[in-house]
């Protein structure tokens, strides 16, 4: 059901905002699925990340911003295009592990590998991954998706 869920919530995102070629103000922005916590928009620039291949999405984050320890099952990549993006690898959510990027920086987390961040600002960070899309959290509580 979750899948299913994400999935809708991807296409509609990618029905509305995925085109070859745009500029920021042109982006159609969207809540964010329910896998990551309330507060972040996202706009989805190319593909379709609730299925097979490439997909390039924006999340939009408000400082404060916390996404819990959690993997993915294949490799994600992160740019940061504004404000200022902490994270770090490992089990649980520890600001003192994590590594501030400011704009333009970028980071790689490898498939199944446990990450973390947050915004330290308003944030806006840019995804490149293969899709179909899925976030496992380390702690199954950690999971906005299952609170209620």
């Amino acid at each position: 059901m979750r899948k299913l869920v994400l999935g809708a919530c991807f296409a509609a995102l990618a029905a509305v905002s995925a085109h070859a070629q745009m500029n920021s103000d042109a982006l159609k922005w969207g809540s964010a699925p329910a896998a990551f916590p309330k507060g972040a928009q996202m706009a989805v620039l190319s593909g379709n990340p609730s299925k097979k291949g490439i997909f390039v999405l924006r999340l939009k984050m408000p400082a404060g911003y916390m996404i819990a320890a959690h993997h993915h099952p294949t490799t994600e990549y992160v740019t940061v295009i504004s404000g200022d993006f902490a994270l770090g690898m490992g089990d649980k959510l520890d600001k003192g592990k994590g590594v501030t990027l400011h704009a333009g920086g970028f980071a790689a987390a490898p498939a199944h590998m446990n990450h973390f961040a947050w915004a330290v600002t308003d944030t806006v960070v840019q995804v490149d991954a293969r899709g179909p899309f899925a976030i496992t959290y380390a702690n199954p509580a950690d999971d906005p998706s299952k609170m209620k």
